[in-house]
């Protein structure tokens, strides 16, 4: 009697602390927003430019040239490029870093500079990361390289082992930067995505976020010349790096799309690896539709690393669909990008996915440019994935079998983990 007493007691204890910990991750954020947020100006009104100057972090700063590098046949031999050329200082952020030939290039790349002097710190996502080569980690090391993983399973951290850094971030000599959506893994030799080379002062923000991860995981403070020099324009762009994490201005990020989508004009366009609005981004692009902006979304098609996600985006398009709203799905491979072009003026990039996970669980980083040219450059590549999609219209979303409705529904319920 005694013993089950004790089993009983021991059960309820494990049963409870584990209830605990879920609701602590489920609830992990601070995001606030329940309404739709309304169009107040445009993107070519000076007003935009002063809410984006202070409602998101750093301001937009001017002298930036951002390069868009198509697929990783263009984006790795310009990483790796960048790394070999390193002067000074590497600093790295993944959420992805997998082992294979790519995996491999970049880890000998970085060991190559370390011996030679640079300051390398590369910082991986735990669960993310979680099929690194260790042995690769251990050469890194070795070579003198600081590698931390970032929020990996501890007792000391189940409280809070859902939020994971989706950032991506390199850093050469303070001066050139990389973000986008794109890991570190064979995977993108395959798949449709693309990361953007950055030049200039807003490099200095991007090298910002990148410490203040790497001070949340060791305490160290990098700075100095070596990580922040002058940085003198490099070109003609106003860009700003933002950055999102729980507790920390989480629903930012979602504001800042909430806000650019609201202030539409004539056009909005997403390139989306993961699109399942909330109620709240639902309205916002319903309504621009309906004061006649046109709003296309390219999402993945049956080539899919997440067929879950996949069906529960697809719960989500009803509203839109009827709105007016164009949906389309990339064909050839899996569509990966992560990108928002506003009236071919505005744009956002980074690693931020249209979903809630992003928009409240993950730590997340997008840069944003003010810039005509770069953004008619983005709307060009847009173009050339629709060609590559098949659009999804009303009719056949509605005509879909009866089993797809009740599975997209279903998963439709926990979209928010997916």
């Amino acid at each position: 009697m005694r013993r089950a007493k004790w089993a009983i007691a021991g059960f309820t204890f494990i049963a409870t602390a584990f209830a605990v910990l879920l609701i602590a991750n489920l609830t992990l954020g601070d995001k606030h927003i329940d309404q739709r947020v309304d169009s107040l100006y445009a993107t070519s009104d000076p007003q935009f430019r002063r809410n984006m100057n202070v409602m998101f972090g750093p301001p937009l700063v001017p002298g930036n040239r951002t390069r868009a590098l198509v697929d990783g046949a263009a984006f790795f031999p310009d990483m790796l490029a960048a790394i070999r050329a390193a002067e000074k200082t590497i600093t790295f952020e993944s959420y992805i870093w997998w082992s294979g030939n790519t995996g491999a290039q970049f880890t000998q790349a970085l060991i190559e500079r370390a011996k030679a002097g640079v300051k390398v710190h590369l910082l991986f996502d735990a669960l993310g990361s979680s099929k690194i080569d260790e042995d690769a980690v251990k050469a890194m090391k070795a070579a003198g390289i600081e590698v931390e993983k970032y929020n990996p399973w501890s007792i000391t951290t189940l409280a809070r082992i859902n939020n994971r850094t989706h950032r991506k971030i390199m850093v050469v000599d303070g001066r050139i930067g990389y973000t986008g959506g794109a890991g570190i893994g064979d995977e993108w030799l395959e798949w449709r995505d693309t990361q953007f080379r950055i030049e200039g002062p807003v490099v200095g923000q991007m090298q910002a976020a990148f410490i203040e991860n790497w001070i949340e995981v060791t305490g160290r403070v990098l700075h100095g010349p070596e990580y922040f020099p002058e940085l003198k324009a490099a070109g003609e762009q106003a860009a700003q790096f933002i950055v999102t994490s729980p507790g920390g201005g989480s629903e930012s990020m979602q504001l800042m799309y909430l806000v650019s989508i609201a202030a539409a004009a004539r056009s909005i366009k997403i390139s989306a690896a993961y699109f399942v609005p909330d109620d709240v981004e639902i309205r916002t692009l319903v309504a621009a539709a309906k004061r006649g902006v046109r709003v296309q979304l390219i999402v993945p098609g049956p080539a899919t690393d997440s067929p879950l996600v996949r069906r529960a985006s697809r719960s989500t398009w009803g509203e839109l669909l009827r709105a007016g709203v164009e949906f389309y799905e990339y064909q050839p491979v899996f569509f990966h990008c992560k990108v928002m072009v506003v009236d071919d003026l505005w744009v956002s990039v980074g690693s931020t996915n249209f979903d809630a996970r992003s928009f409240s669980v993950n730590d997340e980083a997008n840069l944003n440019v003010l810039d005509r040219d770069f953004a008619a450059e983005q709307a060009r590549i847009f173009a050339e994935d629709l060609k590559r999609s098949r659009r999804i219209t009303l009719e056949e979303w509605e005509n879909r079998p009866w089993t797809e409705k009740v599975w997209e529904y279903t998963l439709g319920l926990f979209s928010s983990q997916l």
